[in-house]
């Protein structure tokens, strides 16, 4: 058994409500624990909601909240969190991969990312509906998927955030909306 536990962190793209499990017997503080299970923002499609027995533990997130605020301010370029295991399809895992091989400031087309999982053609759309379903933001960058034309397409926290994460890899700082 594991206790879900969550903290709202503020950034450049507003709240992130961070959701974690934290096992059995472990402690809940910034021992490193807790298992990140979803990374949301305000509004985001499918994002988490907090639900009825969560424990509000914003120490359980002190690595996490270290590192997307160097993220964020441009001194980091790839997270180093605990996730939690089992979360997702034996699909989605595979193209959640795919994603987490996407380099820094880089950006793919959802055509690139369905070829690496061998779901190319009429798999692209699968593709895109499991890019869609990361329950991961930032931290798994779906963000630097883009159209096979370089246009900004279907971010389940909205293509403005996208654009200001994009311009945060590529030195921009904050990027205009």
């Amino acid at each position: 058994m594991t206790t879900t536990v969550y903290a709202r962190v503020e950034s450049p793209l507003g709240e992130l409500l961070l959701v974690g499990e934290v096992p059995e017997g472990a402690a809940v503080d910034g021992g490193g624990s807790v298992r990140l299970v979803s990374l949301s923002v305000p509004g985001q499609k499918g994002g988490a909601v907090v639900g009825d027995g969560w424990l509000h533990a914003p120490e359980a997130f002190a690595g996490v909240a270290g590192q997307l605020e160097a993220y964020f301010a441009g001194r980091a370029t790839r997270f180093d969190v605990p996730l939690a295991e089992g979360v997702g399809t034996e699909f989605q895992r595979r193209v959640w991969a795919a994603l987490e091989s996407i380099p820094y400031g880089s950006t793919v087309s959802y055509g690139e990312v369905a070829a690496r999982v061998g779901a190319s053609g009429a798999g692209v759309r699968a593709v895109g509906t499991a890019i869609g379903r990361n329950p991961l933001l930032v931290v798994r960058p779906c963000h630097r998927v883009i159209g096979a034309d370089g246009a900004l397409r279907g971010y389940a926290g909205g293509l403005e955030r996208k654009k200001l994460l994009l311009g945060i890899e590529a030195g921009a700082g904050r990027a205009e909306a």
